[in-house]
């Protein structure tokens, strides 16, 4: 019995610049009022898209501090929302594919966009970028993340998206990624070994980590929620912190100041419909 094999549709397509248009734009990124993209170039598990405006909202006020450090970094939603936060500031994540891919940015977009030219849209493409691979330079591994990124179903980078996109749309910006964090230092270490290095008085620490019950969702999970409490409760700077809310985490922050949020699931929000979520913005001044 001869089983066929069923092909998804391959897309190749490159569009001039000048034909870009804010609609066509729309799903890849954000527009403030005068226009300007301020969303970062990739999406990510639990990205704070959807309520960095309530997050930077509990920041303190601006010129109150000179370092300003991401610790969780993921796609840095909150980075990526201001031009600068803080004279020093500090992206870290420990999943290492996505620091390369944020130091490959930062260093080398135009490389980056040489090797992503003419990427194929397909099922192959996709499980071939997530596979395990020898002898790929740094340049490469990044390429191969951000297929993966961009493909995938919920920026899982396990099971393919099927909805068709324009990969050319994405890799355009990556020179005004690139620009933003020019000055950014990029760190992959453990959230403790950070702080302990970073922490002034005048420093500010933005923290998503992996949420209560959700740990299983990321690269070697997560088991420091009590830990991160720890650290957290001795530091000498700032603190601006993103949970879930549940039970758990609010024990463990009663000492804190928590403010309640509520946002729609990622993705249903576009549609418009969809359950809402309550979240936690905890912060210790």
């Amino acid at each position: 019995m001869v089983r066929r094999r069923t092909l998804t549709p391959v897309f190749r397509v490159q569009i001039p610049v000048a034909q870009f248009t804010r609609q066509r734009l729309s799903y890849l990124f954000d527009f403030d009022e005068e226009g300007d993209i301020v969303n970062s170039f990739i999406s990510w598990i639990g990205g704070k898209k959807l309520l960095r405006k309530a997050i930077l909202e509990q920041f303190p006020e601006q010129g109150t501090f000179d370092r300003y450090i991401e610790v969780f970094g993921g796609a840095g939603w909150i980075l990526f929302s201001k031009e600068s936060h803080a004279k020093m500031e500090g992206y870290n994540d420990v999943n290492n594919e996505l620091v390369n891919l944020f130091r490959v940015v930062k260093y080398h977009p135009e490389a980056l966009q040489k090797e992503l030219d003419w990427i194929l849209m397909s099922r192959e493409e996709f499980f071939k970028a997530i596979q395990p691979a020898r002898g790929l330079t740094d340049i490469q591994r990044a390429a191969r993340f951000f297929i993966a990124i961009k493909e995938s179903f919920g920026t899982d980078c396990h099971s393919f998206g099927v909805r068709p996109k324009n990969m050319q749309n994405a890799i355009i910006f990556l020179r005004r990624a690139s620009d933003r964090l020019r000055n950014v230092v990029i760190e992959n270490v453990d959230f403790e070994r950070l702080i302990k290095t970073y922490d002034r008085p005048t420093s500010l620490f933005y923290l998503d980590p992996p949420y209560y019950g959700a740990e299983n969702y990321y690269v070697g999970g997560f088991n420091a929620h009590t830990r991160l409490r720890d650290i957290l409760g001795q530091i000498h700077g700032s603190f601006v912190l993103s949970y879930n809310d549940c039970v758990e985490i609010r024990k463990l922050y009663k000492d804190f100041e928590i403010i309640e949020l509520q946002r729609a699931h990622n993705l249903t929000a576009v549609g418009g419909g969809g359950k809402k979520y309550k979240e936690l913005i905890i912060k210790n001044f």
